[in-house]
């Protein structure tokens, strides 16, 4: 079962938070302010027991030998992988590891309902030392277990994702199992661990998937073109047909109703669309389709004469 406790106020009662500040060194302020407003924990029977914190953080606690493990994604696979004599931890020492690390966050979180209802100096001393024992927990859990982030990955291919993408994602998925594994369940971490970092690289794929059917490809500004004149021209485009409307609302050009009937429903001026062809306007004014284009280009030529008079010249 896990625990969450919030930490809410920076002034509470009892010893204001300046103070805090004040009487905390600078290394134990800095821990101190990097405690996350909710600290969660995956319970155990045993925490209660007074004695944990001697068997799990006292000077006969069991020393366990972590794994070290220092390959970087950027070295090419073919160069051996630096590792200690001690491949990894046996079922025993994983086990003690978590329940430190959960134990840790247990008494964090039992320390954060305390500051809640009364701030205290000592208390914020004390928090100070269990998340630091949580971090330390945490950082040889996942030390030991960085090899199932590169096996996973190895086994894996995504089209479109970089190596180095593939093991930041594994490593995400690896922080996350351990904060949730439940050791008090029997199964081994990395059973519980590999799966979820399969997930993680599944949701990869299909968040990479679903990017490129957007952007097949990939943004090159040197390859864009500048809209600019394709604007200009539609800027221009408006103008003009917007000084045609006004030629034609106030008759600059002296076209006749025949002319201006003929002009507006040829190019469709008043309806935006699409324009009648010369033997739809021509039934529409009863005449033939080779007078309506005479008649067009007449009152064409009046309209070009408007606008070189009134607009081309301004």
């Amino acid at each position: 079962m896990a625990g969450v406790v919030d930490r809410r106020a920076t002034v509470k009662k009892g010893v204001v938070a300046s103070e805090i500040e004040e009487a905390l060194d600078e290394a134990e302020l800095e821990i101190y302010r990097q405690i996350p407003p909710q600290v969660s924990y995956v319970n155990h029977e045993s925490f209660e027991a007074p004695s944990n914190e001697e068997i799990y953080f006292g000077s006969k606690a069991e020393h366990i030998d972590v794994p070290a493990w220092t390959h970087f994604p950027e070295v090419p696979e073919d160069i051996p992988t630096a590792r200690s004599s001690k491949a990894t931890l046996d079922r025993q020492e994983e086990a003690s590891l978590f329940l430190r690390y959960n134990y840790a966050r247990y008494r964090l979180s039992k320390l954060q309902k305390a500051q809640d209802r009364r701030t205290s100096i000592a208390r914020a001393r004390q928090m100070v030392v269990w998340y630091r024992r949580a971090l330390e927990a945490q950082a040889s859990l996942v030390r030991a277990n960085m090899a199932l982030v590169l096996a996973m990955a190895k086994r894996t291919r995504i089209p479109n994702v970089e190596f180095s993408e593939l093991i930041s994602e594994g490593n995400m998925a690896l922080l996350r199992s351990v904060e949730k594994f439940d050791v008090a369940r029997g199964f081994k971490f990395s059973t519980y661990a590999c799966r979820a970092i399969l997930k993680s690289f599944n949701r990869l794929a299909t968040k990479t998937g679903r990017y490129r059917q957007h952007f097949p490809t990939e943004f090159d500004p040197d390859l864009e073109r500048s809209d600019y004149d394709v604007m200009r021209h539609e800027i221009q485009r408006e103008e003009s047909v917007d000084a045609l409307r006004d030629i034609l609302a106030r008759n600059k050009a002296q076209l006749s109703d025949v002319e201006r009937t003929i002009v507006i429903e040829r190019f469709a001026i008043a309806s935006g669309g699409k324009g009648m062809t010369l033997a739809e306007v021509g039934k529409l004014v009863g005449l033939t389709n080779e007078r309506v284009r005479q008649i067009q280009n007449l009152a064409l030529l009046k309209i070009r004469a408007a606008l070189d008079e009134d607009y081309l010249a301004a």
